[in-house]
């Protein structure tokens, strides 16, 4: 398990499996985004097993697939909301983070200075340079 802190209140994975659920818990969290699609992953570890473990764990989970083809501000959005409504730590998910880390950045670009996103990214290990261009976009919309 590679749980990467971006915030104090966000963190992405990789793909976790159903014997992480206990260890997230114990980090924490609260609440767990499967950002993953199911047709990415073996049925062991699709939304609903991870979700079956994740409640007996007593995380909250929610399922929010994401795919660069599905980036719009509205799922951007709504992934957002996922995060900040929730009274604790987060974890987001997907195959490496990557497409995880890019949403949070997306949202955050909106009321963070675009360098202070690019530098928490970073310190996660999730080097989102190349998108300054897009997060100062999506800054404006």
């Amino acid at each position: 398990m590679d749980i990467r802190q971006i915030t104090p209140r966000f963190f992405a994975a990789p793909q976790i499996s159903p014997e992480d659920l206990p260890a997230i818990a114990s980090a924490g969290i609260q609440r767990v985004i499967c950002n993953r699609p199911d047709v990415e992953v073996p049925p062991s570890h699709q939304a609903a097993a991870i979700g079956a473990a994740a409640k007996a764990a007593g995380l909250d989970f929610v399922v929010q697939p994401l795919t660069h083809q599905n980036m719009t501000p509205e799922v951007i959005a709504a992934n957002r909301a996922l995060m900040d409504d929730c009274d604790g730590p987060v974890l987001a998910y997907c195959a490496s983070g990557t497409r995880s880390t890019i949403a949070w950045a997306l949202a955050a670009a909106k009321d963070m200075p675009i360098d202070d996103v690019l530098t928490a990214a970073r310190a996660g290990g999730y080097e989102l340079g190349n998108l300054r261009p897009t997060l100062e976009a999506a800054a404006r919309l």
